[in-house]
């Protein structure tokens, strides 16, 4: 007690009391500040990794968006490719379509350059010329066939009935031709131009 009593003390212990709670005092009214000051750098650190991405702001939504739009492009250019190829590959067709189309084209004039067709005005003559050469015997009717071209030949045996030309095909296999030859190759060429004759005959009347 005697302690207490002493001025110094007391004096001191005053002082130390004053300070603890000017202190005190402080704290209580710099919190608030401390706590808008942290914050403050809190924001502008948030603010500053948004900015890294572009944006004022980012949330996972966009991040979403952002994802879909990369997917969709990627999509979008697969789609291109392959609608390239595929107009590759039609166009590889049409240009083979193309050379077909020519190709039946130049069969076609080559099948007509070699069927042979009756014109109106020589149907007459050659009909009674069939007729004639229908009553002759297939010896004799080599023999006239042998001096005849191939076309005015196939003319005639197109208007014979087939019990008639046949018996003449194969004589002509037996005999020879004027030089020796045989003229079986003949009745092979004079039978084939005679059935392109008919396909034709038919394909025109159907």
């Amino acid at each position: 007690m005697t302690v207490l009593r002493n001025p110094f003390v007391t004096a001191a212990f005053g002082l130390l009391l004053s300070l603890g709670v000017g202190l005190y005092a402080f704290w209580q009214a710099a919190q608030p500040l401390v706590a808008q000051i942290l914050e403050a750098r809190a924001k502008a650190a948030a603010a500053v990794t948004k900015k890294e991405k572009g944006w004022d702001f980012w949330t996972i939504e966009i991040e979403n968006l952002s994802n879909e739009l990369k997917e969709e492009r990627a999509r979008l250019a697969q789609q291109a490719e392959l609608l390239e190829q595929r107009e590759s590959r039609l166009a590889a067709e049409r240009r083979e379509l193309a050379n077909m189309r020519g190709e039946i084209e130049s069969l076609r004039k080559e099948i007509a350059d070699k069927v042979i067709s009756i014109r109106e005005d020589e149907a007459k003559n050659i009909r009674n010329l069939a007729q004639t050469y229908s009553n002759l015997t297939p010896r004799a009717a080599v023999a006239i066939i042998r001096e005849m071209d191939d076309i005015t030949v196939v003319k005639i045996l197109f208007l014979m009935k087939p019990d008639v030309v046949g018996p003449i095909f194969e004589e002509m296999s037996k005999a020879s031709a004027g030089d020796g030859s045989p003229l079986a190759r003949r009745a092979a060429i004079l039978s084939e131009k005679l059935r392109l004759m008919k396909a034709a005959q038919a394909a025109a009347a159907s």
